[in-house]
């Protein structure tokens, strides 16, 4: 379908009211991105917004609540538990688990970020090192290969994304707004020295279904192809911040009036 340029005017018209709505710190209290913000040192937060993102699928309480007691159980201090852990230290750890993520796949978590932090500079020299031109999907398969150099159990692979294997990286790139955003509204961290103008907007089962009654994508499937006509329309809209528009999607997803919303401006098409 081809998209005329007054409808997606008014698209992004009015997707930029919901950005206004949802960018704001009270949309944090319920949200994953809450754990990191009980944190102030940087390595803190990246390490507590990795650990949170990756387990960032299921029921938003349950994410919070698993979430927060991986933070107790790294006494609340992720980067010094991190690089000064032994293993003694993980054999003390208790019980934990998150669908199928387990205390196993916790442990080596651990063991991959002491190696990150101490022999790769940490998480955002990844990143900053193997940024590609325009999006971060060549960073993002580098530190899958990069946390997957130590002894491990296959099954913990899945646990990060690969994006050469197809995967839209959906945590990750959470993951990486959080890092990368920055502007007054203090939601998002901007602790990373790189352009927010990489980051492509976090696509779900819900972000795409929003996306797709939008017709901003057109693919049935989530893969890197429906991703990337996603980013296309969200860069068109604001090519130096894409990934504020993941607020309004959220916001959409969430809005009891959607079906109105949508009817009203479906009539500009």
């Amino acid at each position: 379908m081809q998209l005329s340029q007054n409808y997606l005017e008014n698209l992004k018209s009015q997707l930029d009211k919901l950005v206004e709505q949802y960018n704001n710190l009270d949309f944090i209290e319920n949200d994953p991105i809450s754990i990191p913000h009980l944190f102030t040192r940087k390595e803190d937060i990246e390490i507590s917004g990795f650990l949170t993102a990756t387990i960032s699928w299921g029921k938003r309480p349950m994410i919070l609540k698993n979430a927060h007691q991986m933070m107790e159980m790294l006494d609340f201090a992720p980067y010094d538990f991190v690089i000064s852990h032994e293993e003694s230290d993980l054999a003390k750890l208790p019980h934990f688990v998150h669908r199928t993520f387990s205390k196993e796949d916790f442990k080596y978590f651990l063991r991959s970020l002491k190696n990150i932090y101490l022999n790769h500079d940490g998480l955002e020299s990844i990143f900053k090192t193997y940024q590609g031109d325009a999006f971060l999907h060549e960073a993002i398969t580098q530190l899958h290969q990069i946390f997957f150099t130590l002894e491990h159990e296959k099954r913990t692979q899945k646990h990060v994304a690969n994006p050469s294997k197809g995967s839209v990286a959906k945590r990750i790139h959470m993951f990486l707004r959080w890092m990368i955003r920055k502007d007054d509204k203090e939601v998002d961290f901007g602790i990373w020295d790189i352009a927010a103008a990489k980051l492509s907007c976090p696509l779900d089962v819900h972000s795409g279904t929003i996306a797709r009654r939008l017709h901003l994508i057109t693919r049935k499937n989530n893969d890197l192809k429906a991703l990337a006509e996603l980013d296309s329309y969200l860069r068109y809209f604001d090519s130096a911040d894409p990934a504020k528009y993941d607020f309004a999607l959220f916001g959409l997803g969430v809005n009891d009036g959607f079906e109105e919303w949508i009817t009203r401006i479906g009539g500009s098409l």
